[in-house]
């Protein structure tokens, strides 16, 4: 067989990589875990009844505001993450930034409190029961993304585990809002993160089984 017919041979019946196949796989995953995880939230948990109040109020948006831009970040990461040889890029700055701006705007509140009152302010009323109602929300959260996951070929699978656990915690952690009744920064600072960085962890060391390739 001369090199041409080979090469021909080799070509016949390929079809064109669907170029959308990244962000349709992944959009469907964020949208898995957010419904799913806001559907748990109203059908076990039920949301505040106050919420079309509070809903109005800028700290509420603020409340929401955490764990979206992480969100952003850990799916800016994940999604390139999810390409071999791809660095993490950019989305790590934004995660970065935003845990810093909390934990600063959570010294101040603690700084200009009341120092009795301080341990009340980060403890709030719910600490018992946050990170590990954030953990369970991001269950579906979890399966979507690890799926999307592992249709690409990630060579960073701790990183890219880890990035796929955060967005699933962040997923839940906005659905969770909806029911948690604390308004404080500093509880959000603490308890918010730990929830996330519960899925976070198992992300890093599922990775390395559930995305090996």
């Amino acid at each position: 067989m001369i090199t041409d017919d080979f090469i021909s041979m080799l070509a016949s019946g390929v079809t064109p990589v669907d170029r959308r196949a990244l962000a349709k796989r992944f959009s469907g995953a964020v949208l898995a875990g957010l419904l799913g995880a806001t559907l748990l939230v109203i059908a076990i948990m039920g949301v505040r009844p106050d919420l079309g109040q509070v809903i109005a109020t800028p700290i509420f948006w603020a409340k929401i505001a955490f764990p979206l831009c992480l969100m952003i970040g850990a799916l800016s990461m994940v999604a390139r993450l999810a390409r071999p040889g791809v660095a993490s890029g950019p989305g790590k700055i934004l995660i970065v930034a935003t845990v810093a701006s909390v934990w600063v705007a959570s010294i101040y509140v603690l700084l200009v409190a009341q120092p009795d009152d301080r341990v009340a302010i980060i403890l709030g009323e719910t600490w018992k029961v946050c990170a590990l109602s954030i953990t369970l929300l991001s269950i579906p959260g979890f399966v979507a993304v690890f799926w999307a996951l592992s249709g690409f070929a990630p060579t960073n699978l701790t990183l890219a585990g880890a990035c796929g656990g955060l967005l699933a915690g962040s997923m839940a952690t906005i659905a969770y809002s909806l029911r948690c009744p604390e308004m404080q920064i500093p509880f959000w600072g603490v308890w918010y993160l730990m929830g996330m960085l519960v899925p976070t962890v198992l992300g890093a060391l599922l990775g390395r089984r559930w995305l090996r390739w």
